[in-house]
């Protein structure tokens, strides 16, 4: 055999092309500035405007049908932002006249955003129609100098339809910690169709001018056919939001049902109390208008004491002069067999759970108050506020911070939607004990705490002792009383002993602590 040749290697040339070597005429690789994501809305629609997937007028008329869904709908108004709009620092720093510029101006704009009614007024008419609907709308107005000056709650939502984000990609910029960022960001339309008339929008953001008219992009037009901006509030990530009850439609149509079956029972239900039974013959004539009368006459004080006599008339017609078989009246009560309460008391129940759940309310918030007590009330409120009315607050003051104040550039302040105040007076009075025997708890502190409490404005007490805890301030008055005793004592022995070079010593200690003494008291 011969010897096996060895294979030569393969040699391969390696070379690094760096930005600064390529030809003029390469291209240089960049990242993609913006999303990539596919849009399954552009496959499923010829057009551009998109089509919700149910008829929203239908959920109207559910909603106003409804024995829970407007309970509910109305908790979420009353608790996210019904209890109003405030203004805070971001910080907490020590106020300049900037920063107290900037916080009067931040509330000056709020306040103004709608003249017929309190802004927090607005956003409760956005969360009904949210929660209705899935989706809400608020036309935004600019002024001359292109700042946001008003906002109004559009009432029809069914009405507007919209697009899909449209190219081509617009640089967008926005204020953050005091800089401007650019991003790209593609835009939709909105048009609201109503009595044969038809209106256009643009998306909040978008600085293209556009015809109200006929929803195109324009370089110039006058400011009366300029569009106004909308800006949506939606759950989920669907076009055209997803509703929260949306899973129990079939429980709140079934309810509907139900509760129609109890009320046509007042129409059309059985109401004869007893039966009349006539065995071998018949009323007489007579006998039947007094009875009809009697049933007619029967209510009030006509009806009191009064009787009534059946005549009958026999049936046979046998002519034989043996004793003729009389007929027998028997009256059968049949208020038994009526309807005593409505029909499907489980199923109605069970159904205002399954809808409760989808908002996740307890009985507390939508009326049902039987089965709480006050800790259970307590419980129930902190966990509802915790789970459901906080976040949705943040993410709606979120919104106004960053879409509607933006571009105004503040630094310093913040919106925020008040919350209540669910503390249990039990848990403070609890805290405070440990506080005080743990030795945290100062004068000043405890002025706060107890007039937050009654919802006044507390200030500090003169002196440097208001921010001593109290139980460092009572041993160190128990210790100077003993020390004060003890020369005391001293003294008194002193001057029994005739110590005359002691006793004016000691006579200066014990002024000398005396005044301590009164200083603390005082």
């Amino acid at each position: 055999m011969g010897k096996a040749k060895t294979a030569r290697p393969t040699n391969v040339g390696v070379k690094v092309v760096k930005a600064f070597d390529r030809p003029d005429n390469a291209t240089l690789i960049q990242k993609a500035l913006t999303p990539l994501q596919l849009d399954e809305g552009e496959e499923r629609n010829a057009s551009e405007w998109l089509s919700p997937p149910y008829d929203m007028r239908g959920l109207r008329m559910m909603v106003s049908q409804s024995t829970i869904l407007p309970q509910c709908m109305r908790a979420y108004r009353n608790n996210i932002p019904g209890y109003g709009i405030g203004v805070r620092y971001k910080e907490d720093l020590e106020e300049t006249p900037e920063m107290a510029a900037e916080f009067t101006r931040a509330t000056e704009i709020i306040d103004l955003l709608n003249l017929d009614m309190d802004t927090k007024e607005v956003f409760e008419d956005v969360i009904e129609a949210r929660e209705m609907y899935g989706i809400a709308y608020l036309e935004v107005i600019r002024n001359t100098v292109g700042e946001v000056c008003q906002i109004e709650f559009v009432k029809d939502t069914p009405s507007v339809s919209k697009t899909r984000p449209l190219e081509p990609y617009q640089e967008v910029q926005f204020f953050y910690n005091g800089r401007i960022e650019t991003r790209p960001k593609k835009f939709m339309k909105y048009r609201q169709q109503s009595g044969g008339k038809t209106v256009y929008f643009k998306e909040f953001g978008d600085k293209r001018i556009m015809d109200k008219r006929s929803g195109l992009y324009v370089d110039e037009l006058e400011i009366e056919y300029q569009a106004n901006e909308i800006l949506e509030f939606a759950i989920g990530t669907e076009p055209y939001g997803e509703v929260r009850w949306m899973g129990q439609v079939l429980s709140v149509d079934g309810m509907r049902k139900a509760e129609f079956l109890n009320n046509n029972y007042f129409e059309n239900g059985r109401h004869t109390p007893l039966m009349i039974l006539i065995k071998g013959g018949t009323l007489t004539d007579e006998s039947f208008t007094k009875l009809q009368e009697y049933m007619n006459e029967i209510k009030g004080a006509n009806g009191q004491h009064a009787f009534i006599i059946l005549e009958t008339e026999s049936t046979d017609n046998n002519l034989e002069f043996e004793d003729a078989k009389q007929p027998e009246i028997e009256v059968k009560d049949i208020a038994g067999i009526l309807q005593q309460d409505e029909l499907f008391q489980a199923y109605l129940d069970n159904g205002r759970k399954k809808v409760q759940s989808a908002f996740l309310l307890p009985d507390l918030y939508v009326g049902y108050t039987t089965d709480f007590n006050r800790a259970t009330a307590q419980t129930a409120m902190e966990v509802t506020e915790k789970q459901v009315f906080q976040p949705e607050r943040i993410s709606l003051a979120w919104t106004i911070n960053n879409k509607l104040l933006s571009e105004f550039g503040f630094r310093y302040v913040e919106a925020y939607f008040l919350d209540p105040d669910i503390s249990n007076p039990d848990d403070l009075v609890k805290i405070l004990n440990a506080c005080r025997e743990a030795g945290g708890l100062t004068p000043n502190k405890a002025k706060q705490i107890v007039f937050e409490a009654l919802g006044e404005v507390a200030e500090d007490y003169e002196g440097d002792w208001g921010d001593i805890p109290l139980a460092y301030s009572k041993s160190s008055t128990d210790a100077l009383s003993s020390l004060l005793g003890g020369v005391t004592m001293a003294y008194q022995k002193a001057q029994r002993n005739g110590d005359d070079e002691i006793v004016p010593v000691l006579k200066e200690i014990r002024k000398y602590l005396r005044g301590m003494e009164q200083s603390k008291e005082g």
